[in-house]
């Protein structure tokens, strides 16, 4: 085994980007064979030593990999980060028996976790959700020839070269064209401009007006009150059978009442459904 590489901490000493890529490009590559011993260690023994060194000495992939979408308008930092968990991912499920150097296997894997990073943080909303919307997003881009939309011809093209639907590809066209704008605005917008475009400005939120609050509070005391001045109109027997088979906890059955008055349960159910009539017809002459 190299015990070169044994000096390397998979920790990051350095808090700067550029040192940091500065320090994996210095880690020394591995040859096949180094690659493949370090690799066995790790499948038979669990050494998370050998876990380590094969991280870090191809850590500059990762970089490489990385710098390649720094177009979405995302810190190349965060872009490397996540790449690292999808090379410590390919990592943990190299298999050195196949006969493929590492690099080869984890390049997926690392723009795996990129992809997923930026479909999560390029917009607030995200702008690919299905299959063939995740393949236009990273691929619709690059195939721009010129600025502005695309013509039927174009997008009939690109349909054909990403095996999708056209009306996929202008949906995704619009998405990409599209910008979030912020809810309150700009803090260096001019006042006047900022309250007519931001979406405060003309988007409310009644879930939380206090008219609407104490409306729905009155309503509700309101209409208590009323049903208990109309079950006051019924007599005794009529109100707790609606009381039992519709206020209380647990509800009485209809054979618990017919044996508590001695009576059908039938005879029950007709009190039961001339009691609930009684009590509309009383609520609707109060106009509740």
């Amino acid at each position: 085994m190299n015990t070169s590489l044994q000096t390397f901490d998979i920790r990051l000493p350095i808090n700067s980007l550029d040192a940091y890529i500065n320090y994996v490009n210095q880690v020394p590559m591995l040859s096949q064979k180094q690659e493949q011993d370090l690799a066995l260690c790790l499948q038979t023994k669990n050494d998370l030593d050998a876990a380590k060194q094969l991280v870090l000495a191809h850590a500059r992939y990762v970089v490489r990999v990385a710098k390649g979408y720094m177009g979405y308008g995302l810190p190349l930092g965060d872009l490397i980060q996540e790449g690292n968990i999808g090379l410590m991912k390919a990592v943990k499920r190299f298999n050195p028996s196949m006969g493929v150097r590492l690099v080869t296997f984890a390049v997926h894997w690392i723009k795996s976790e990129i992809h997923e990073f930026i479909l999560r943080n390029w917009r607030i909303v995200k702008v690919a959700t299905t299959k063939a919307q995740r393949k236009l997003f990273f691929n619709l881009r690059s195939m721009k020839k010129r600025l502005g939309w695309f013509t039927n011809e174009e997008i009939n093209a690109v349909a054909n070269d990403l095996g999708v639907k056209p009306e996929t590809v202008r949906e995704m066209e619009m998405r990409l064209n599209n910008v979030d704008t912020s809810f309150d605005g700009h803090e260096d917008d001019e006042e006047d401009n900022q309250s007519f475009s931001a979406p405060a400005g003309y988007l409310e939120d009644h879930r939380y007006s206090p008219a609407n609050t104490f409306e729905k509070a009155n309503d509700t005391e309101q209409s208590s009150t009323v049903l208990h001045q109309v079950l006051g109109q019924l007599d005794e027997r009529s109100q707790e059978i609606l009381s039992s088979r519709w206020l209380n906890e647990p509800k009485a059955t209809l054979q618990e009442l017919a044996d508590k008055y001695q009576i059908s349960a039938e005879r029950v159910r007709q009190l039961e459904k001339n009691a609930m009539l009684k009590l509309k017809n009383a609520m609707k002459e109060i106009n509740v």
